[in-house]
């Protein structure tokens, strides 16, 4: 990274509007997946260390968008919930919320792809508002906590290379996805094949 990106991504950092981006980020994030919220909090937790961010109010700015980002997602889900009903990651959403209960939310948050299919699937079979509120509440606060730690750590590791800590906070929070996508895979291949193992066998002549 060049000496002029280092110090624009600094000055970014620096401006007394970064929360208000975090939080949009963070909102935007809820139901339309591909903006970089996580990036973005991972980036002002690394310049935390060095004081140009506020740890805390960071962390209390992403968790309330995340919040309202899935509220939005889960209005959006009620709305317009018959037209969900035959995607794929619709029917998983369900499945799983059948499975698990309102805890699938916080589960969600760390696969990706699967907060926005959750949120939508949660408010398209009406799932009561309240319990998506209170398990919400727990995926978003965790989720920027998580997301706002891994680039504190990153930062502290390199505390005069901002841009060395960026790089190991967002490989962290690659390979921690990584992770999960593998042994979901894995959990997934091991009940399929469970369930091919207990179906009878034609043993006529």
């Amino acid at each position: 990274m060049s000496h002029a990106i280092l110090d624009f991504v600094q000055q970014v950092m620096s401006s007394p509007w970064l929360y208000a981006v975090i939080f949009g980020l963070a909102l935007l994030d809820g139901f339309f997946p591909i903006v970089p919220a996580e990036t973005a909090v991972i980036t002002a937790g690394v310049f935390a260390v060095s004081g140009e961010t506020n740890l805390a109010l960071v962390i209390v700015v992403a968790a309330l968008g995340a919040f309202a980002g899935d509220h939005v997602s889960y209005l959006i889900g009620n709305k317009s919930g018959g037209r969900l009903r035959d995607k794929k990651a619709f029917v998983w959403a369900r499945n799983a919320l059948a499975e698990r209960g309102g805890l699938i939310l916080v589960i969600a948050r760390y696969i990706p792809g699967g907060r926005t299919a959750t949120t939508l699937t949660m408010g398209a079979v009406r799932h009561p508002l309240r319990s998506f509120t209170f398990f919400d509440s727990i995926a978003a606060g965790s989720w920027a906590i998580y997301s706002t730690m891994i680039g504190y750590f990153g930062g502290m590791a390199f505390e005069n290379d901002p841009f060395k800590g960026l790089l190991l906070g967002l490989g962290i929070a690659l390979s921690i996805t990584a992770v999960v996508e593998i042994v979901r895979w894995a959990r997934k291949r091991h009940a399929i094949k469970a369930s091919s193992e207990r179906l009878p066998t034609d043993t006529s002549v």
